[in-house]
């Protein structure tokens, strides 16, 4: 059995009027609905401003004398301004949700050809959102050679799953956009790459802060900007991206640095200074190292997120800012919060949207494709094409992603070493030679400085009073062992690698920072307690 048609519209009250015979003459875009011989409207919801009832009503009988076997429901609909997007769009709501839709034996057409533009537009958002659950009836009058035809009218489906080339686009666009955040290099690890689809649905749809966590040069600035070039292509900002690392900032200049200052605020302010905060209005800032702000700074900084207004040094009135933050660390910020170094309020306005970059040595499997990438710029840069020999390539590779290779700079420790072996490379080739010395002056560099490992570990004083004493032999010997690999190691992963460097191998997942947390808490240490007793 086929569906009912149900129309949903508002009354035009210019297209729609006419009370005297000529109105017949003219093209009246709800009164044309009914006017195809081939469709039948079986119900029809006319919205109407009861000041305009009477013309609801002529209107309601011009369709009953076109269209006997069409119901139609005057339905009164009153906003104080029909210009206001709020209330007209509350007002449908409001209706929408009262109204009992029967999708099973009814479709629902809303026309789109009447009233306001914003109530146009609030109609549109109804359907898309599925509030109604029906399509877009779009209506158009007769060409002039037609002249006496209820001219056309035009169906359209909201929902773009059925377009196929639509789609087509859309995901395109996704995976250029993806493709732009990781700087056009085709990683292969999946965590990463789960990590960048859906730092790229925020970025494009959330205004709200980002954190970003992870080792020293796992890319955090490189995608704080990256990030902010995707919105700005997207006309989401229109202002600048402003970047500062936390970790320079000391005393009356950090603030000054961020929130400005008047002439005169302290010892030095020779001039007023606007800060970054306000530079950065209508763009992005990113505060690298956020960790080491101090106390009073990160109130301050919690009032400018969340009001977008701040009191400069030394001044008693406010100004203001919208800008849209992403925040980078290498510290573990709860840890911070549980021991009073940075603000719990602060922590939970920035930790909406929060990721945590693997680094490079937790991504074997992209060492090669970021290897390329690098030669690739190089080459850009320099007007030397830059290549392996296959033999030396792999042999780059195969130490690169051994566990011999810590990678502690991360990237930074990459791209120097690529940019030494593509300079170094004679006939614009990269020979097993010049990778054997690549890889001795890497282990140089990765080896601890003398003196650097301390050859006893004071258990009394990183555990916690009195728990050394209960150890045994063996716990003692193995938890000093463990501690002095993490001393050595730049990250908790670094040193979980190398901790269980053969065991690893045997597992299916593999978690090393996990495991040599839950070692450590058995002993009621942090990765933080044990490196702050250095």
């Amino acid at each position: 059995m086929a569906k009912k048609n149900v129309a949903i519209g508002f009354m035009g009250t210019q297209l729609d009027s006419g009370l005297g015979a000529g109105r017949w003459e003219k093209w009246r875009p709800t009164v044309s609905l009914v006017q195809h011989e081939d469709t039948l409207i079986d119900r029809l919801e006319l919205f109407h401003a009861t000041k305009h009832k009477s013309l609801a009503q002529v209107l309601a009988a011009d369709i009953a004398n076109v269209s006997p076997d069409t119901v139609v429901n005057l339905v009164p609909m009153d906003v104080a301004d029909p210009w206001d997007f709020g209330e007209m769009y509350g007002a449908l709501y409001d209706w929408a949700r009262g109204y009992r839709f029967d999708p099973v034996h009814e479709q629902y057409w809303a026309h789109i050809t009447t009233g306001t533009h914003v109530a146009q537009i609030c109609m549109f958002l109804m359907v898309e959102s599925r509030f109604i659950p029906g399509v877009l009836l779009q209506t158009a009058p007769p060409k002039k050679q037609q002249r006496g035809s209820p001219g056309s009218y035009t169906l359209i489906d909201l929902d773009l799953s059925r377009y196929d080339v639509l789609a087509q686009r859309f995901s395109q666009a996704h995976a250029e956009a993806l493709d732009f955040l990781k700087s056009g290099i085709h990683t292969r690890n999946q965590r990463f790459n789960a990590l960048i689809e859906e730092i790229e649905r925020v970025a494009v749809r959330s205004q709200a802060p980002i954190l970003l966590t992870g080792p020293t040069g796992a890319g955090k600035s490189h995608l704080a900007r990256r990030m902010y070039e995707l919105k700005k292509s997207r006309h989401q900002v229109q202002g600048e991206f402003v970047e500062v690392n936390c970790a320079t900032l000391r005393g009356d200049s950090a603030a000054s640095t961020l929130f400005g200052h008047k002439k005169g605020a302290f010892t030095g302010a020779a001039s007023e200074r606007a800060g970054l905060l306000r530079t950065a209005h209508q763009g992005v800032l990113f505060l690298d190292e956020i960790g080491e702000l101090g106390l009073d700074e990160q109130a301050m900084l919690l009032k400018a997120v969340e009001e977008k207004r701040f009191l400069p040094m030394g001044s008693d009135r406010e100004v203001s800012s919208d800008f849209e933050l992403i925040a980078g660390t290498n510290r573990d910020l709860r840890v911070d919060v549980a021991q009073g170094r940075f603000r719990e309020d602060l922590f939970a306005r920035i930790n909406l949207w929060a990721y945590t970059l693997p680094g490079l040595a937790q991504r074997p499997e992209d060492i090669e494709p970021h290897v390329d990438h690098l030669l690739a710029r190089a080459a850009a840069q320099s007007g030397r094409a830059v290549r392996f020999n296959v033999e030396a390539k792999a042999r780059y590779l195969q130490f690169a992603r051994s566990g011999e290779a810590l990678w502690r700079g991360n990237f930074r420790d990459l791209l120097a070493s690529v940019t030494r072996m593509a300079t170094l490379a004679d006939g614009g080739r990269i020979s097993t030679s010049l990778v054997d010395a690549e890889i001795q002056r890497l282990r140089w560099l990765w080896q601890p400085q003398e003196g650097a490992r301390a050859s006893t570990v004071d258990l009394d004083a990183v555990l916690p009073a009195g728990s050394a004493s209960t150890l045994d032999l063996f716990d003692r010997l193995q938890l000093e062992a463990v501690i002095r690999v993490c001393r050595e190691a730049s990250t908790l992963s670094d040193a979980g690698r190398r901790l269980f460097d053969q065991s690893r191998a045997q597992r299916t997942v593999i978690n090393d920072a996990d495991r040599l947390r839950k070692y450590l808490l058995k002993f009621g240490l942090s990765w933080e307690t044990v490196r702050q007793s250095m």
